[in-house]
C-alpha cells in the first residue's frame, strides 16, 4: 500500500536515506530510557532506529494509514505503535523511563510539540528533530536575534541546543515550500529554576507577546508602578538572556512579598 501525504496533517515524508541515517545518529539516547519516534509515515527513520534500539523504540503516528503502512512493512514495530494525536498523549502515564524523543515533525505542529516537551522536561532528556527552518532558528538563537524567542528562552532554561544542518526542500515528498532544519536538545543539569516556574513560564510569554516594547511596559500589568525603576525593565525581551529571566522572574516576586 502507498501512503498519501495529507496537507491537513503537515506531512511531508523523508525520501533520502543518507540523511535518514544521520538525523538517527544524532541521538545519543544514553541510558536504559524509551527511544519515541513522533509522526514516522513512511518510517525511513524507523529503519534504523528499529535496528539500534530494538525493543526500547516505540512510535506515535496519527495517521491511520501511515499506522497500517508501518504494520505491513515494519511487522515487529507492530505492538510498539501508539495510533494517537501526540499532542493529547500522556507520556508520564505511558512510559514511566527516561525518555529521548525523534522525528520528521510536522510543521504545523511543530512548536507545539516542543511546549509537550518542555511539560515533560523532566523525562525527556533528549530531542531530535527535523523543522522548518526559520523554526529551528528561532528555537536555537541567542538574546540579540531577531529569531530569538519565547521557545528559545523556556526550552533554554532546561536543554542544550544545538542547530546541525540545513536540509534542502528536494529529500521530501511531496517537496515543502521551505527549507528545513535538524536541530538538538540535551537536558540540562538543571533540576529546579532558580525562581518560581510559573511565574518565569508567564513573564517569558507576556514579555514577547509585545516584543516591540520594552519590559517596563509590557509587563506593567503585574508590576506596581513604584517597582518599575530597576535597569531589567529598560531592555526588549530579547536583549535579555536566559539567566536575564530569571533575575527578573526573582525581582517581580519579591516585590509581591
Amino acid at each position: 500500500m502507498q501512503v498519501r501525504a495529507k496537507k491537513r496533517l503537515g506531512q511531508h515524508f523523508l525520501t533520502d536515506r543518507n540523511l535518514a541515517l544521520r538525523i538517527v545518529n544524532l541521538l545519543e539516547a544514553d541510558g536504559k530510557g524509551q527511544i519515541i519516534e513522533i509522526g514516522p509515515g513512511t518510517g525511513v527513520l524507523s529503519g534504523y532506529l528499529m535496528d539500534r534500539f530494538g525493543s526500547r523504540f516505540h512510535l506515535i503516528e496519527v495517521d491511520l494509514e501511515s499506522v497500517e503502512y508501518l504494520k505491513e512493512n515494519l511487522p515487529d514495530l507492530a505492538p510498539r505503535i501508539y495510533a494517537v494525536d501526540f499532542l493529547k498523549f500522556d507520556l508520564s502515564e505511558n512510559f514511566k523511563d527516561d525518555l529521548f524523543i525523534i522525528g520528521n515533525f510536522p510543521y504545523n505542529i511543530s512548536s507545539q510539540i516542543l511546549f509537550r516537551v518542555l511539560l515533560y522536561r523532566n523525562q525527556v532528556k533528549e530531542v531530535v528533530g527535523m523543522f522548518q527552518r526559520e523554526v529551528a532558528r528561532r528555537i536555537t538563537s541567542g538574546p540579540g536575534s531577531k529569531e530569538y524567542g519565547i521557545l528559545s528562552v523556556l526550552l533554554g532554561a532546561f536543554y542544550e541546543m544545538s542547530y546541525h544542518f540545513t536540509v534542502s526542500e528536494n529529500v521530501f515528498s511531496p517537496p515543502p515550500k521551505v527549507k528545513s532544519a535538524v536541530i538538538r536538545l540535551e537536558r540540562n543539569t538543571l533540576e529546579k529554576l532558580p525562581c518560581d516556574e510559573e511565574l518565569f513560564f508567564r513573564v517569558v510569554k507576556m514579555s514577547f507577546n509585545q516584543r516591540r516594547k520594552t519590559l517596563r511596559n509590557s509587563l506593567s500589568s503585574i508590576i506596581m508602578p513604584e517597582n518599575r525603576q530597576t535597569e531589567l525593565l529598560s531592555y526588549r525581551p530579547e536583549q535579555l538572556s536566559v539567566e536575564g529571566f530569571f533575575e527578573l522572574t526573582s525581582f517581580i516576586e519579591s516585590q509581591r512579598g
